[in-house]
């Protein structure tokens, strides 16, 4: 079995002309937390627009768990194990928690969600998705209608329903944007909870969730690597601080660590 579940070779995408991921060749290691990191624009959410095939490649080759995916499509991927979750908060605000999650477990009778079969037929759905709830810490808001919960705790429910499509890889797009430190803290948890036995790769801007969470760091600028490492190696990178502080490298002195 290969070390790398997920690969690029020269991935890019260009858009009239302009390359906003270029030469990308990206390595995820199996049963690793992997970060993407990098400035605003430099083609963090592109990548994973190409890696689930919601965008296809300018040029290039993505390669997951030992098969060709180029040319795949979004629902083929995922069907994989490959999922992903999106940077704006996705759930059904007038069903309930539970109702939500159960939604998502209905992929496993194929193509039909038996939206017009009688509600008893899903009760069978019931219990996973109460275990599904109770490993993101939303079992008590299970009855609750989903538009009511809190920005974090919405976020906890899609990492529910992201798990009921039984990933073996999760790409988590800005986890923690937006929260309160008590729920960056609890989505962090969560994360590190999920994680085992799973491959993650995410995109993240806080950095201190990244020092904490991640084995390894891809640092994008301008769509193209930057540096690769752990936190250490990158957040001392005089090309990285250049990056993110927009300073000349030359004039970035001894190496100091990102802070933003």
């Amino acid at each position: 079995m290969n070390d790398f579940i997920l690969e690029t070779e020269g991935m890019t995408k260009e858009f009239r002309g302009f390359a906003a991921v270029s030469g990308v060749n990206l390595k995820v290691r199996r049963g690793s937390i992997h970060a993407l990191i990098g400035p605003n624009g430099a083609g963090k959410t592109t990548c994973f627009n190409l890696l689930t095939k919601f965008l296809p490649v300018t040029r290039g080759r993505i390669t997951y768990d030992g098969r060709d995916i180029t040319a795949m499509k979004p629902a083929e991927v995922a069907r994989l194990g490959l999922v992903r979750s999106f940077q704006i908060s996705a759930v059904f605000p007038h069903l309930s928690v539970m109702e939500n999650v159960r939604v998502a477990l209905q992929r496993q009778r194929g193509n039909s969600f038996d939206f017009w079969r009688p509600a008893s037929l899903l009760k069978q759905y019931d219990s996973r998705a109460m275990e599904l709830l109770e490993d993101v810490g939303l079992t008590e808001y299970a009855q609750l209608s989903a538009g009511q919960l809190p920005y974090g705790r919405k976020r906890a429910l899609e990492m529910a329903t992201t798990l009921a499509m039984e990933p073996q890889m999760m790409l988590l797009d800005e986890p923690t944007a937006g929260m309160t430190a008590e729920d960056v803290d609890r989505i962090v948890a969560l994360v590190k909870r999920v994680s085992v036995g799973r491959t993650v790769l995410l995109v993240e801007h806080n950095l201190k969730v990244v020092e904490g969470l991640c084995d390894r760091i891809t640092v994008l600028a301008r769509g193209q690597v930057l540096a690769e490492g752990d936190y250490a190696e990158v957040s001392r990178n005089p090309e990285v601080i250049a990056a993110y502080l927009g300073e000349d490298p030359q004039s970035v002195g001894a190496p100091e660590s990102v802070h933003v």
